[in-house]
């Protein structure tokens, strides 16, 4: 069998390779885990089973590429937006205004929790969420060390690693529980930087 590193990259692959992951993440907010299967992704996206063999290796294959692209869509915009904040209150009402958009019945919640599990239950999916999870509290070190360079050495990525901890809290409360008051949790956080706790 041919490695599939080996294999050229085509336009038509990509577009393919797209498509099968669209259609993975698709039931994967829909049905979670349970529901992506070789046959349901390749109905979906209207292809043959066999191209997720020949594309990815095979279901694990596939796996992995819509975990990373899942999550992508909920981790890069999120940082994104984290990173282009001028300083650190600017950062939380950046978080208030995003978590305000996104109730916690929408999609996209449902696909972070299916996220969570997947990475409990596979540990090679756990392997590409920590390594996603490491990149987004390096750029957010990065950026701390810019913001604060005389901080000590340690700081920015303690910092970065309790503020992605604390979004992912917030984000896993707020799932389960609507009501949350993460208006009034941040709005803590802002009273703790500026020293008023």
């Amino acid at each position: 069998m041919t490695n599939l590193a080996d294999r050229p990259n085509s336009a038509r692959g990509d577009r393919r390779r797209r498509q099968l992951v669209d259609a993975g993440i698709a039931l994967l907010d829909l049905e979670g885990w349970p529901g992506v299967s070789t046959r349901a992704v390749a109905e979906r996206a209207g292809t043959n089973p066999g191209l997720i063999h020949y594309h990815f290796g095979g279901l694990a294959g596939l796996n992995a590429a819509i975990f990373r692209q899942a999550t992508d869509l909920i981790v890069g915009p999120m940082v994104a937006e984290l990173l282009a904040a001028p300083d650190e209150r600017a950062a939380l009402e950046t978080m208030r205004n995003l978590l305000a958009q996104a109730p916690a019945e929408e999609p996209g919640s449902r696909l972070a929790a299916e996220l969570i599990v997947g990475a409990m239950r596979d540990p090679a999916l756990g392997a590409v969420l920590r390594d996603e999870l490491r990149q987004a509290r390096a750029r957010i070190a990065d950026r701390l060390r810019a913001l604060h360079p005389d901080w000590p050495r340690g700081r920015p990525s303690g910092a970065a690693t309790l503020i992605t901890a604390a979004i992912d809290g917030v984000m896993l409360h707020y799932m389960i529980d609507g009501d949350l008051p993460v208006g009034d949790a941040l709005s803590a956080a802002s009273d703790l930087l500026e020293g008023r706790a």
